[in-house]
């Protein structure tokens, strides 16, 4: 019975530990788009992040909980959402940059940047 017992929990932290590893190499084998390659909306939304804003949506800068885990596991806060607008959208569209806070505690200064065209299904960390 004990032994049952030690083989299921063991199972069961082992599938956890599969479920995690997986999820790091998700977010480690994320594809990358350069700031560049970005729509307008896009590049003028990351330079209004990297001056504190002002932004257009309520929601802008609201904490982004990645309940998806496509990005790197954090602490809660740890990442912000901004909005990039799509023109001829009623609402506010599918495209959003994910800011990390980075060492500092800073998305203005964090050079950690994710865009999302899909509203979170996928992200490419932005490179300058």
């Amino acid at each position: 019975m004990l032994r049952r017992a030690l083989a299921a929990v063991c199972i069961g932290m082992c599938l956890l530990s599969a479920g995690a590893a997986a999820r790091n190499e998700r977010a480690a084998t994320m594809g990358e788009i350069s700031a560049a390659a970005l729509p307008a909306q896009a590049r003028a939304l990351l330079a209004r992040i990297k001056s504190g804003g002002p932004f257009a949506y309520a929601r802008d800068g609201s904490v982004f909980g990645n309940r998806e885990r496509r990005l790197p596991q954090r602490e809660r806060g740890y990442y912000r959402e901004y909005t990039v607008n799509t023109p001829g959208a009623r609402d506010r569209g599918a495209r959003r940059i994910v800011a990390g806070a980075g060492a500092a505690g800073d998305v203005r200064t964090s050079s950690e940047y994710y865009y999302s065209d899909d509203h979170y299904n996928s992200f490419r960390r932005i490179h300058e």
